[in-house]
């Protein structure tokens, strides 16, 4: 019989990096921080999806994404939801005014979906987070 390795997450440092001037390192370390634990508030209701296009730039959306969708959360305005319409899914602002409801997306070339009678909308989540990886670049020399 073979041991499970026990699986570790890295830790989250004490101290944030600044993104304005540097500010001197310090060496304190918080508890391991496991990404599902602070990205995933409902397991059961959560899943992934990757995002395509750039209609959702404008919100931090971008190509490749991983957007983390919770369908346990009643969409409200101005939510970030991924919808089904015409059988297609996409992810967008849900806006309701009135009897009105869009969608709304965070991009100024494309426009909003405005559901008139006899249109169905399917709300299958709310974008609760994104991830986002960067990819290896080459670091110019002078």
């Amino acid at each position: 019989m073979t041991k499970k390795a026990k699986k570790t997450s890295p830790p989250l440092m004490l101290s944030p990096a600044v993104c304005g001037f540097p500010s001197p390192a310090e060496q304190y370390v918080d508890a391991p921080l496991d990404l599902n634990d602070l990205l995933v508030k409902n397991p059961p209701a959560t899943y992934f999806v990757r995002a395509a296009g750039n209609s959702m730039t404008d919100a931090g959306i971008q190509e490749g994404d991983i957007l983390v969708v919770d369908r346990s959360i009643q969409p409200e305005d101005n939510a970030i939801v991924i919808a089904c319409v015409d059988n297609e899914f996409t992810v967008k602002y849900l806006h309701m005014d009135g009897e009105t409801i869009s969608l709304v997306p965070a991009n100024k070339r494309y426009k909003p979906i405005v559901f008139t009678e006899g249109m169905e909308l399917k709300v299958f989540g709310v974008v609760t987070a994104v991830i986002r990886q960067f990819v290896k670049r080459e670091v110019p020399t002078k």
